[in-house]
C-alpha cells in the first residue's frame, strides 16, 4: 500500500484539492500525475510514488487539504476487489433530471394550487415537479430559482478555487497588517540606455531583458540601506533573512495572478536575474510552475505600470512578508535638471510596508537607495 501525500511546505494560504486525475479501479504508474491541488498562487500535481492501482479517495474535490495531508492510497490489489461502496462515495453524483411536466390543465388542480400558479403567473407545466403531484413547494421552488436567474443583460461568473484563495489571502493580509505606502519618482534614463545596449545580446542567450531585472537588482541594492525590508513578521518575532528572494507579480489574465520566486537574488548577475525571470513568467503564464517556483518569498515586486496605471496604493503585502515594491507606468515628463526643464523617462515608485515591522525612516531610506540604483546605472 503506498500514500499518496499532499506536500509539506506550503506558501501563503491553504491548498483545495481541485481534482482527482484518477478514480478509483485506475491503474497508475510510478510519476503520473494523479490528483491536483490548487491554492491562491499555484496548481500542483501531486504524482503517483508507487505502481499499482488507485484503491482509495480519502479526500474530496473542493475540499481544503492541510500540509501533509494524507490524500489516498494506491494498492496493488487488483481493480475488481476495489470496494464498491468507497468508489461510490467519491464518485459525482448524477445531475437531477426534472421530472416531467404537469400535463393537466390548471381547472383540474385544486383551488390553493390554481391560486398560486395564477399570483406567479405560472401555467402548471412551467413549474417542474417533485413528487407525485405539484405542490405549493413545487411553486415556491421555481418562484426562487427565477429569481436567482441572471437579468438580461447580466453575465454571472462563478468563483473559481483560485479566486477565492487570492480574495482569502488579500483579505487576510488586510485584517493583519497596518498598510502604509510612500511615494518615489525614478528617472529611467540610464536603465532605458543600458537595456537598449544590451538587450539584443540578452535575447540571444535566451533572455527577455525587460525593466524589471533592473528592478530586482536595485532592490537587491536597497536591502543594503533597510535590511529590515527583506524580512518576515511573526507574533514574536521579524525574521531578517540573507537571502534575498523576490516574487514577482505575474498576471494570469482572467484566471488572477500568481507570484514566482527568484531565488538568491543577492548572488545573479544581470543577466542571470533575466534568465531565471524569463523561464518563471513563460512557466507561470503555461501553467506549468511546481509548487517550488512560489514559496520561500521574502520580498515582492508588482509591475502594475505594465497594464498602464501610475500610482497603485496599497499595494496588498503578500504575508508574511513586511513590503512590496510598485512600479507604476513608464511615461515622458518634464522634469528639472539643475536650472534646466528636460523631458525624462520618469515612473513613480512605490514601497507598501507593514507598519508594524518597518517604520518611515526605514521606508524612505529603502526608496531612496533603490531609486539611486536605478538612476546611477553603469553605463552600456
Amino acid at each position: 500500500m503506498v500514500d499518496i501525500v499532499a506536500p509539506e511546505e506550503q506558501e501563503g494560504t491553504r491548498s483545495v484539492l481541485k481534482t482527482w486525475l484518477k478514480k478509483p479501479g485506475d491503474a497508475v504508474r510510478v510519476n503520473d500525475p494523479i490528483a491536483e491541488l490548487e491554492t491562491d498562487k499555484v496548481a500542483v500535481e501531486i504524482a503517483a510514488a508507487g505502481d499499482g492501482v488507485l484503491s482509495e479517495i480519502l479526500i474530496e474535490e473542493g475540499a481544503d487539504v492541510e500540509p501533509g495531508a494524507l490524500l489516498g492510497r494506491i494498492s496493488d490489489v487488483p481493480a475488481p476487489s476495489i470496494d464498491h461502496a468507497m468508489q461510490a462515495s467519491v464518485q459525482k453524483p448524477a445531475a437531477p433530471i426534472p421530472a416531467p411536466a404537469i400535463s393537466q390543465a390548471n381547472a383540474q388542480l385544486p383551488p390553493g394550487i390554481r391560486r398560486l400558479l395564477e399570483e406567479h403567473g405560472f401555467k402548471a407545466s412551467d413549474v417542474p415537479v417533485s413528487g407525485a403531484r405539484l405542490s405549493r413547494e413545487d411553486i415556491f421552488a421555481e418562484v426562487e430559482r427565477r429569481a436567482k436567474a441572471p437579468a438580461a443583460g447580466v453575465m454571472r461568473v462563478p468563483h473559481d478555487s483560485m479566486r477565492k484563495r487570492i480574495a482569502e489571502h488579500m483579505a487576510r493580509s488586510m485584517q493583519t497588517a497596518p498598510h502604509v505606502t510612500a511615494v518615489f519618482e525614478a528617472d529611467f534614463t540610464a536603465i532605458a540606455a543600458n537595456r537598449a545596449a544590451h538587450k539584443d545580446a540578452f535575447a540571444k542567450d535566451g533572455a527577455n531583458l525587460t525593466f524589471t531585472p533592473y528592478f530586482v537588482a536595485a532592490s537587491v541594492a536597497a536591502m543594503k540601506a533597510a535590511p529590515a525590508v527583506n524580512g518576515r513578521w511573526f507574533d514574536d518575532r521579524i525574521e531578517i533573512y540573507d537571502d534575498i528572494n523576490i516574487g514577482i507579480g505575474t498576471a494570469l489574465g482572467e484566471k488572477g495572478l500568481i507570484v514566482p520566486v527568484i531565488r538568491r537574488a543577492q548572488t545573479l548577475s544581470l543577466l542571470e536575474i533575466a534568465k531565471q525571470l524569463t523561464d518563471l513568467t513563460e512557466r507561470a503564464r503555461a501553467g506549468k510552475l511546481a509548487q517550488s517556483d512560489v514559496q520561500g518569498g521574502t520580498f515582492s515586486i508588482s509591475n502594475h505600470g505594465v497594464s498602464g496605471s501610475l500610482i497603485a496604493a496599497p499595494i496588498i503585502i503578500n504575508q508574511p512578508q513586511v513590503a512590496i515594491l510598485g512600479v507604476g507606468k513608464l511615461e515622458k515628463r518634464a522634469v528639472v535638471r539643475g536650472d534646466a526643464i528636460q523631458v525624462r523617462p520618469m515612473a513613480y515608485v512605490t514601497l507598501t510596508i507593514d507598519h508594524r515591522a518597518i517604520d518611515a525612516f526605514q521606508t524612505n531610506a529603502w526608496l531612496a537607495r533603490f531609486v539611486e540604483a536605478l538612476e546611477t546605472w553603469p553605463a552600456a
